[in-house]
């Protein structure tokens, strides 16, 4: 089918009507039309000409570009017992600003079998909005290096070093060694794929010599040399963490400030904030808040200070208006102190914990006030929370609940917030697809929001973003953001600010007037609350050449650097839940003190928890037995076994849970036991079900332990391109382990709770029976704030 013929059709349900490509909207109902271009995951395998069908929708633009030509319908995703293939794709979501999200997969016949191919949206992509079918990948890095300013260098290689230990946590760290995956979308480096790590781990060493090779010889004059020290101090391990590369990288962004100001060149900022407040048109009263005060114009300089805050009271609670109207309270006396702080004087990761607190202070105030009137459940108050706080030329943007942040440049809208809701929780956890999650019962449910309890048990998102172009930042509430207004209207209505070389405060008060229109009669079921901030830049080169002193960093104590909690606060989520692991430097015996030591393994020990924590959690929208927390025994203690045959032998109905990946290994038969069948992946739990004795020789018995496999955890695999191992245990499986093995700490043995029925054998359709008790919710989140209602009627959209 050629290009040209392709239609795009309508996704109203009601409507569905084919549409010429290029039409915004539909010629028929006038509803938005979606054009979502994906990439596909081939192994550089071709999947047709251009202008090819796939699918019955997915239409070939070039080479690995596609077009959804029909949005309305939800995409085809993984099975659940694939979803580790993808697994690195999901749990790093709360970075999707530059890693590509899971669309969906397309099934293509291959012979006698069928294929998956994996669909990742929104990929770093030049797009022709005049002409659908013309759409091309942005420039590699290296590429796109020699055209960019000092400072947007800069930005680009802190991004990069902020990505870095996610992504290694993640096994996919070489993602950012292939300049044909690192594709910059203006100011922002976009990812186009991940590919997993081979033999051995990345690091930051690697990340050196790439940056030597491919980046040094084109770096601009005025960073040229600091540059250089950066490159030989990974290459020589002296920096080794990301939180250090990420403090030389911040210090190096300072000092090109003050360069600028000492040498003539021209680096300032100018903010203009303007916010509107509305009831809207099938709603009583207004229980959003916002600050600056509805119909406020707030412009920085002259002000000394600009914060933005968008508050939604949550709906179906009483005294909605009374929280979010308090938390505006609690917090702009807190904030402003610190918006007048120079940039030099603030460290950032200090500044963020501030955020944070505040964030929490106006929780407990709001908290005490239900706790004081006897609140309880439905009857609590509470609140959403978005705030943006410009410094310099740099954001921090915190949030907390669904209301969202954009950030708005000439090349694209990007959602910078992530919901605090069930969907997006359980992506981050690798239990979902987005694009499916967001269709399944209470998927807008909020897992948290201000007021709701303790500040304990909350988890403000703060963010921070360093800027070296014009544009803007929209903070709503989902009175706009439902329905995917903003990606339909903000082409239209933001970017024109954008596009004009000076714009007034009525220009873009008259763009807030417009969007607040767009929100009552496009949606109009709630109130709608906006504040926009343009940022407005100016930036010269500088003549004089910066050289910071980067040893003072490398030198530094332990003590001196960020812990492991600390990394993600420079740049993404607060409550990020994907672990993090800093490289550590090379082992030099006279010179590592003993926390070098300690710390580490303080931090692995820590990962194996969560990881088991995590195991256990259940997958609300499926009931497939293996992803089912199990019944919490009565005990967690593992036995102390010794080495003679009687303690080695477990009485049936025994749980094993096993802690640590390669610390046992199993066999199809007893006898012989052949280790044959490889090692069992932490987190599967197993049911004894008989010993036996192998006595190959008198003076070597051992004892062989019969067990059932009853929730399977598949073996780790990177990306798609990466094949999965050839076996995985499955549950209802019967093998044998050695009992000798069970003695380590990477397995915990204890009985199952009386009168439970967890891990019967294996029932006809060859799936293990599981505990049909109460779920136990292992998650960190408030567990009062999970079933809290959310506007059921308006589920959310995501364009």
């Amino acid at each position: 089918m050629e290009k040209d013929a392709a239609t795009l059709y309508c996704p109203n349900e009601a409507c569905q009507a084919a549409n010429p490509l290029n039409h915004h909207f539909c010629q028929q109902c006038r509803t938005p039309l979606p054009k979502r271009y994906l990439w596909a995951v081939t192994e550089g395998k071709s999947l047709g000409v251009d202008g090819d069908i796939l699918a019955d929708r997915y239409l070939i633009i070039r080479q690995f570009i596609l077009f959804d030509t029909k949005p309305g319908l939800v995409p085809l995703v993984p099975e659940m017992e694939n979803l580790h293939k993808i697994k690195a794709y999901l749990r790093l979501f709360p970075y999707r600003l530059h890693i590509p999200q899971v669309y969906g997969v397309i099934s293509l016949d291959k012979g006698e079998s069928q294929k998956q191919i994996l669909l990742l949206e929104k990929p770093p992509l030049q797009i022709n909005n005049e002409l659908a079918t013309e759409a091309q990948l942005h420039k590699s890095i290296d590429s796109a290096w020699g055209e960019a300013t000092s400072m947007r260098q800069l930005n680009w290689l802190w991004q990069i070093a902020n990505l870095w230990q996610p992504l290694a946590s993640e096994g996919v760290a070489s993602s950012l060694l292939d300049p044909l995956l690192m594709r910059p979308e203006g100011s922002i480096v976009k990812l186009l794929e991940l590919h997993a790590d081979r033999e051995k781990a990345s690091t930051l060493a690697d990340l050196g010599e790439f940056w030597r090779a491919n980046l040094l010889p084109k770096t601009k004059n005025a960073i040229a040399e600091f540059l250089t020290k950066i490159c030989d101090a990974l290459i020589s391990k002296k920096i080794h963490s990301g939180e250090q590369l990420v403090a030389v990288l911040d210090q190096g962004l300072i000092e090109l400030g003050r360069a600028e100001n000492s040498s003539g060149g021209i680096f300032n900022s100018s903010v203009k904030i303007v916010t509107k407040t509305d009831t809207g048109p099938s709603r009583q009263r207004n229980e959003d808040s916002c600050y600056p005060p509805s119909g406020s114009k707030v412009s920085k300089p002259p002000q000394p200070t600009a914060l933005a805050i968008v508050c939604d009271g949550i709906g179906g609670h009483e005294g909605g208006n009374v929280a979010s109207n308090t938390a505006i309270e609690v917090i702009q006396q807190k904030v402003n102190s610190l918006a007048r702080e120079a940039r030099d004087r603030i460290d950032p990761a200090s500044l963020i914990s501030d955020l944070e607190q505040a964030a929490a202070a106006a929780n407990d105030k709001i908290s005490q006030r239900n706790d004081i009137e006897g609140r309880q459940g439905r009857q609590r108050m509470g609140t959403t929370l978005v705030m943006a706080l410009p410094i310099a030329h740099e954001i921090y943007v915190t949030h907390v609940g669904d209301s969202r942040a954009y950030l708005i440049t000439r090349q694209g809208c990007y959602q910078v917030t992530l919901d605090d809701d069930v969907a997006s929780r359980e992506v981050r956890l690798g239990y979902a697809v987005y694009r499916d999650a967001i269709n399944q019962g209470a998927s807008g449910s909020l897992v948290q929001a201000l007021g709701m309890g303790s500040s304990n048990s909350l988890h403000p998102t703060a963010q921070r973003f360093v800027l070296d172009e014009d544009c803007v930042f929209l903070l709503c509430s989902d009175g706009l953001s439902d329905f995917d207004r903003v990606e339909q209207y903000w082409e239209s209505e933001i970017l024109p600010i954008l596009n004009t070389d000076s714009t007034g405060d009525a220009d873009i008060a008259s763009v807030v007037d417009k969007l607040t229109d767009i929100a009552n009669s496009q949606n109009g079921h709630d109130n709608v609350t906006i504040a926009l901030v343009h940022y407005q830049i100016k930036y010269t080169e500088p003549e004089s050449i910066l050289i910071p002193n980067i040893s003072d960093f490398y030198a530094a104590s332990i003590n001196d650097l960020p812990t492991n909690e600390t990394p993600s606060k420079q740049f993404t989520s607060g409550n990020q839940r994907t672990q993090v692991i800093p490289d550590t430097a090379p082992a030099k015996s006279k010179k590592i003190p003993l926390q070098l030591v300690i710390l580490p393994l303080l931090l692995v020990a820590t990962g194996v928890l969560a990881y088991l924590f995590s195991s256990q959690r259940q997958f609300p929208f499926t009931t497939t037995p293996a992803t089912r927390p199990i019944n919490q025994p009565t005990s967690t203690t593992s036995p102390n076994l010794e080495n003679d045959t009687k303690q080695a032998i477990f009485p049936a109905g025994s749980l094993i849970q096993i802690k640590e990946k390669d610390a046992i290994a199993f066999s199809k038969t007893s006898t012989p036991f052949n280790n044959n069948g490889g090692f069992i992946p932490s987190g599967t739990i197993l049911k004894v079900l008989e010993t036996s004795l192998e006595t190959p020789a008198p003076e070597n018995q051992t004892d062989v332990v019969q067990v059932l496999v009853c929730q399977a955890v598949p073996t780790p695999a990177g990306p798609p391109a990466i094949n999965p191992a050839p076996e995985e245990l499955k549950p209802s499986d019967k093998i044998w382990i050695q009992a000798s093995q069970l003695k380590g700490t990477g397995v915990s043995i204890t009985q199952p709770a009386p009168g439970s029925n967890f891990c019967q054998q294996g029932k006809a359709d060859g799936t293990a029976p599981v505990d049909q008790s109460p779920d136990v919710n292992t998650s960190t989140v408030n567990p009062q704030s999970i079933n809290t209602p959310r506007r059921t009627s308006n589920p959310p959209g995501n364009n």
